[in-house]
């Protein structure tokens, strides 16, 4: 397995001839049954055998020693960086990935050792609920040795709990107390930890069902963490958070009005911005109190009962406006439709405002085309800006 890696028989050769060249290959065989990068395989030999000179200089000969002496293997592979670490969570993260592949590979190696001499059925979890779900998994799903004892590992701690709780058997299980373990098992363990937890868990549980231990499967009640890329942002703000935004609106000027009604209609409703743009005052009735949504996703429209705290802030969108809308039509992108008349057809009282760009922005007065529909006007704004 190592010519598959390292392309150099002197390099092969290198690590077969250190003290823990078997071992190492072992462990190279189960990095690659588990389709780990090659690049990940590169990394951590050199450092394994980094970690192998290192015990050997201090005496060690036994493979099951070597684990007393990962900390001062990591001081100094911390006096001998060329460069310090500059952040507190700079050097907690170089520790992580010298400690975690070296405590990685002794846990391997002492599976397979203890697989070879038979002694891991002794220590399996569970076996007074399920005697027989570690022999389902060799046996019918075909799991590796190493597998198996990885799945008996993540549920070693679940019994613990189990017995804390003093529950007596499978028929106490709930969806509660599986959510209470998890969320007490992630107070201790990264995320990536927790999902080989829920694996193991799911699989025990799809066992009980199948074999009429329980009478529910909870296997579908165990989520898993999420570990994709900035999952640590928050999916939605809280109410605090919420009251504080809405409270740094200014609701004096008629901007502020349009803001606070618009942002009312997200917070209460969960409408998407394009739906509160689209919005027109012909979609409020408040003689019903009802709220009509007619362009939500792929075409489809809806209607909501108008809440106490969003009936009254729609209404600051008509204050917006100085005169009454002339065409109650609103055009897909907002704006109002109104047909141009040429300037000798118009009444000689329907001038049109000679104010400048700059005097309207001044006096906070609306853009002449808000004036034919101030909803739109204001959904428009709302969606992209004041100008």
């Amino acid at each position: 397995m190592l010519e598959r890696y390292f392309t150099k028989p002197q390099t092969v050769d290198r690590i077969r001839s250190s003290w823990l060249g078997e071992a190492i290959e072992r462990y190279v065989t189960w990095l690659a049954e588990r389709g780990y990068h090659a690049r990940c395989v590169h990394h951590r030999v050199p450092l394994l055998m980094r970690f192998a000179a290192f015990v050997q200089q201090r005496g060690v000969s036994e493979i099951d020693a070597v684990a007393d002496h990962v900390d001062r293997f990591i001081q100094r592979q911390l006096r001998q960086r060329v460069r310090p670490c500059g952040s507190t969570a700079t050097r907690r993260k170089y520790i992580h990935d010298i400690r975690q592949p070296i405590e990685q590979f002794l846990r391997v190696i002492r599976v397979d050792e203890q697989a070879a001499a038979g002694g891991s059925k002794a220590a399996r979890p569970l076996t007074q609920w399920a005697p027989h779900f570690f022999a389902h998994l060799q046996d019918e799903r075909g799991l590796s040795p190493t597998t198996v004892e990885g799945y008996a590992t993540q549920l070693r701690s679940f019994e613990r709990y189990v017995t804390a709780q003093c529950l007596d058997g499978p028929q106490a299980l709930t969806p509660t107390v599986l959510d209470t373990f998890l969320a007490e098992k992630r107070t201790h363990v990264c995320a990536r930890s927790l999902t080989s937890t829920c694996a193991a868990l799911r699989a025990w549980l799809r066992y009980l069902y199948r074999e009429g231990l329980v009478a529910r499967d909870f296997s579908a009640v165990i989520e898993g963490p999420r570990t994709y890329r900035l999952s640590e942002i928050p999916r939605s703000i809280t109410a605090d958070e919420v009251h504080r935004t809405l409270g740094r609106i200014d609701r004096r000027s008629s901007v502020g009005k349009r803001d606070y009604a618009m942002l009312l209609l997200l917070v209460v409703y969960g409408l998407r911005a394009r739906e509160v743009a689209a919005l027109t005052l012909e979609d409020i009735d408040w003689h019903t109190s009802v709220l009509h949504v007619r362009a939500r996703k792929a075409g489809h429209a809806a209607t909501y009962p108008l809440a106490v705290e969003v009936g009254g802030a729609p209404r600051l969108l008509a204050t917006w406006s100085t005169s009454e809308c002339r065409s109650p039509s609103v055009s897909p992108h907002g704006r109002a439709a109104r047909r141009r008349e040429p300037s000798h057809c118009r009444p000689a009282g329907d001038a049109r405002p000679s104010t400048s760009r700059s005097q309207r922005r001044a006096t906070r007065l609306p853009h002449p085309q808000a004036q034919l529909c101030p909803a739109a006007r204001g959904c428009r704004v709302f969606a992209e800006g004041d100008r």
